[in-house]
């Protein structure tokens, strides 16, 4: 590894660049949201649970097939096809997704993350996103919002592109985007099994994941999801890429991957 450069750095969203954060009052709000939007009889709490219901079917098919839904395709078929005018529904469709992925938590850039973000895009460094999302303009506004979309080359997202992580074609999308071979690409992501497999499998030359040392327990590595180390701390990747496609996995924080 010592020997071998990089040029383009890619991230997962979800416990990996943002976290999420449990908040009932913002969680409770987007449910009352979406239920007055549809003019649902039930509380917004029941209305809710329904669309959780329906959702499972929906994210069995996802994982199964590695495919992913916008957010017409996934209310107007999946969460709500018995909705009485369609056409609207279609129209609220990218609202709704947005308030349904509310109802989880409010996400926040994790500690350090734009430090890193601006750190490593100031070395040299080809910067971009890899994520599953069941939204498609939710995360180019908050990169817009929070002033971080010029450091992204690339940003690809399952809900626009019809893919989902662990398959390798949406990998390889993001390395064509920024015109880097994908053995010149690094992936940081937080599970083995969707991030280290699929990128793997596109022959990414780099797989660092970054979780806590509980999580990392429940990870069972072998060779087709085995990362090249693991972090605990994300802005540890200042040390590992300084720069000049370079990349230092004996910097401290860095554990091997059988460790």
């Amino acid at each position: 590894m010592a020997n071998r450069e990089f040029d383009a750095i890619f991230f997962d969203l979800g416990d990996t660049l943002r976290i999420l954060y449990k908040n009932k009052t913002w969680q409770n709000r987007a449910k009352r949201k979406m239920a007055q939007m549809v003019h649902s009889d039930l509380e917004p709490e029941a209305f809710y649970q329904m669309l959780e219901e329906r959702y499972k079917p929906y994210r069995e098919w996802a994982f199964r097939e590695r495919r992913e839904a916008n957010e017409e395709e996934l209310f107007c078929k999946w969460l709500l096809p018995d909705y009485k005018d369609q056409e609207e529904l279609r129209r609220m469709a990218y609202d709704l997704g947005f308030q349904y992925r509310q109802c989880s938590g409010r996400r926040f850039v994790v500690d350090g993350g734009v430090e890193v973000v601006r750190t490593l895009k100031a070395r040299g460094y080809k910067l971009g996103i890899i994520s599953n999302l069941i939204t498609t303009y939710e995360v180019p506004d908050w990169l817009r919002d929070d002033g971080l979309a010029e450091y992204f080359d690339s940003v690809v997202l399952s809900a626009v592109c019809g893919i989902r992580k662990p398959d390798p074609e949406i990998y390889l999308m993001g390395a064509r985007e920024v015109g880097v071979p994908p053995e010149r690409c690094a992936y940081i992501g937080d599970n083995v099994n969707r991030d280290v497999t699929g990128s793997k499998a596109a022959h990414f030359g780099l797989n660092i994941i970054c979780c806590s040392p509980e999580k990392r327990a429940e990870n069972k590595c072998d060779d087709t999801n085995r990362p090249d180390a693991f972090i605990e701390d994300f802005i540890r990747l200042i040390d590992i890429f300084p720069g000049n496609s370079q990349v230092n996995l004996d910097a401290e924080g860095v554990l091997p991957p059988d460790v």
